[in-house]
């Protein structure tokens, strides 16, 4: 992605349609913008109102069904991104992912899950898509998915924001 083209058009040029935005499972909002970061809350790998899989990697969830939760998580974030700026466009920067793999004990490939998500967010954006980033082996996580991701952006200031 050239600095030309904004975040908008390459997910246009993709082929990525946005899902509607996840509507919150507990007592939480979906994003916080705070001066110049907005704060997305853990998002789960739920498409079309149904969860991609279930349990824990990679015995119950094989890894390669893992990283496109993983994926379908940074769907979802965008998803909260557009929906609570108007655009990906004000989008300046992935400043962080943190990532939850649902594991087995002894199980080390959280990092690989995770690269399904950021490699979408440099697919979308570009060199600013690139990120710090916590890949974190978990127990269990809500509604006992696989993966969960949170997400922290730099974006661009509206008057009265």
């Amino acid at each position: 992605m050239t600095d030309q083209t904004s975040a908008e058009s390459r997910v246009k040029e993709l082929g990525i349609k946005l899902p509607a935005p996840p509507t919150p499972v507990a007592a939480y909002v979906p994003a916080r913008h705070v001066g110049g970061l907005l704060f997305v809350s853990g998002q789960i790998p739920i498409a079309d109102g149904t969860l991609l899989a279930t349990g824990r990697v990679p015995d119950q969830v094989g890894e390669e069904l893992a990283r496109a939760c993983a994926r379908q998580c940074a769907l979802n974030g965008l998803a909260v991104v557009k929906a609570a700026l108007g655009s990906l466009d004000r989008v300046k920067s992935v400043v962080r992912v943190g990532c939850f793999v649902a594991s087995e004990p002894g199980f080390g490939g959280q990092p690989g899950i995770a690269n399904a998500a950021s490699e979408l967010l440099v697919e979308v954006f570009g060199d600013v898509g690139r990120h710090a980033r916590a890949a974190i082996g978990a127990a269990s996580l809500p509604l006992n998915v696989p993966v969960e991701i949170e997400f922290v952006f730099e974006v661009d200031a509206v008057a009265g924001e």
